[in-house]
């Protein structure tokens, strides 16, 4: 392929999509040029999301853990914080991450310009740099601009004290008080953060359970930790008004009762995200959007308009970072012309608490929703040997399965590295396996991997170390 035969392709947005997007496009051949306001590609995972947040939830992990191991006979004291060193070890895992991508996108020969980008046509991006505005050509484009914090109007209020999810992740002090308005996976991360740093944590959720529409099961064991390790939660509760006072927030709580006045040091708001969309010039194309502001796209990730393809959190749910990166390599490979169309069986979703939620394919209620007769087997970590070891005995691991070809459908974990289990779980999801070739499948002794074992020999009803059958039609 010469130069003048190589398709010029402009990636809009430098988050995992955007930058995994640019770099398969730069390795089948094409000229990229990749556009994001930060000096280095990463994008709200690396810089004000999944990394920042995880290195806090590891150094919050350490803190839990040395608490609890006095139970164990072994005693460090209570953790002396230094909270400018803690800040300064966080933006050094970022900065060296983003500066990684940097010499990876060089290495691939990517063309990186900081600025922001807008569509003047299906063809043409006008870049602002610093007050400077460059004109880039396209044969095709990629828009991987995420989403943004979603602040309902009602709780819009100018001042330091309240935060959205970027803010919070700074850092600035360890508030006394705590009020999390959301019980989502955002709230509930920042929020076991801040109550292993020290604060009293308050959490409103608008609907009757933590994380919505994750599986109960899986939730139950979550929130009875959190029961203790927070001060209050509110079920069923929305906060329907915020409102400065001397040296706090004053949020008026709005449920089955009367409304309630609480007073906060610092207030977080978590209610959702909403998708990167505006502002961009997409009026100037033929890109459509749906009810929701999120692009329209089909399998392969072309939009409405030939020219221009969209992936990851601008296209709809789930709003994860691993989708965005499985999106743009797909996007990259249809741009060449290859058969290609995103189509995951099952895509996994975590929640880095303490337990750790994750499930990936079907929960037990979409399944019951679409009409779909399964069975249900669960194994409780208080019978595994690995968790008993680890005092991490809170957890379950859980098998959705259609008895009449015994595949499972579904798999859900909550315990200590649910996430890291979701390995083996995605591929069982994705090779279609049936639920016998988990309870053949040899396991290490003692593992938290042979719980998904456990789960599948329960299903026959012979587990070596649970009594009784945990099945249900």
């Amino acid at each position: 392929m010469t130069s003048e035969d190589r398709p010029r392709v402009v990636v809009l947005g430098a988050g995992p999509g955007g930058y995994a997007a640019a770099f398969q496009a730069a390795d089948l051949g094409m000229d990229v040029t990749l556009v994001d306001d930060a000096p280095q590609p990463g994008g709200v995972c690396l810089y004000r999301g999944c990394i920042p947040s995880k290195a806090l939830l590891h150094v919050a992990s350490l803190i839990q853990e040395t608490r609890a191991s006095s139970e164990w006979g072994v005693s460090f004291g209570e953790p002396k914080l230094d909270l400018p060193k803690l800040r300064d070890w966080k933006q050094g895992v970022v900065d060296k991450l983003t500066r990684g991508l940097g010499q990876i996108a060089r290495g691939r020969h990517v063309t990186y310009m900081q600025g922001r980008g807008y569509f003047e046509g299906p063809n043409r991006l006008r870049v602002r740099s610093d007050g400077e505005i460059s004109e880039v050509e396209f044969d095709y484009a990629i828009v991987a601009t995420g989403s943004l914090s979603a602040i309902p109007q009602v709780l819009r209020l100018d001042s330091p004290r309240v935060m959205d999810s970027e803010a919070a992740l700074e850092l600035e002090d360890v508030p006394e008080t705590l009020l999390i308005v959301g019980g989502g996976y955002i709230g509930l991360e920042l929020g076991t953060v801040y109550s292993a740093l020290g604060s009293q944590v308050t959490v409103v959720e608008m609907t009757n359970g933590l994380l919505p529409g994750a599986d109960r099961d899986l939730v139950e064991p979550l929130q009875r930790r959190l029961k203790r390790e927070f001060r209050d939660i509110f079920l069923n509760t929305r906060v329907s008004a915020l409102e400065e006072v001397e040296g706090a927030i004053r949020a008026t709580f709005q449920g089955e009762g009367e409304p309630d006045n609480h007073d906060f040091s610092r207030v977080l708001i978590a209610v959702g995200r909403t998708p990167n969309t505006q502002r961009l010039g997409l009026e100037n194309t033929q890109v459509r959007l749906d009810e929701r502001g999120f692009i329209r796209v089909d399998g392969a990730r072309r939009t409405d308009e030939p020219s221009i393809f969209a992936i990851g959190d601008v296209t709809g749910e789930p709003m994860l970072a691993h989708k965005a990166t499985h999106e743009g390599r797909v996007a990259a490979e249809a741009i060449a012309g290859m058969p290609v169309a995103s189509e995951p069986a099952g895509i996994p979703a975590v929640v880095f608490t303490d337990p750790e939620v994750a499930w990936c394919g079907l929960t037990e209620a979409q399944a019951i929703d679409r009409g779909i007769d399964v069975a249900v087997s669960r194994f409780p970590w208080a019978a595994s040997g690995r968790a008993t070891t680890m005092g991490t005995r809170e957890g379950l691991t859980k098998l959705v399965i259609e008895p009449s070809t015994e595949r499972v459908l579904g798999i859900g974990i909550t315990g200590h590295g649910a996430g890291e289990l979701m390995g083996e779980a995605v591929m069982a999801i994705e090779m279609g396996v049936r639920v016998s070739d988990l309870h053949l499948a040899v396991h290490a002794h003692p593992t938290l991997a042979e719980t998904l074992m456990e789960a599948a020999s329960l299903y026959f009803g012979h587990s070596p170390h649970y009594l009784g059958r945990q099945t249900r039609g």
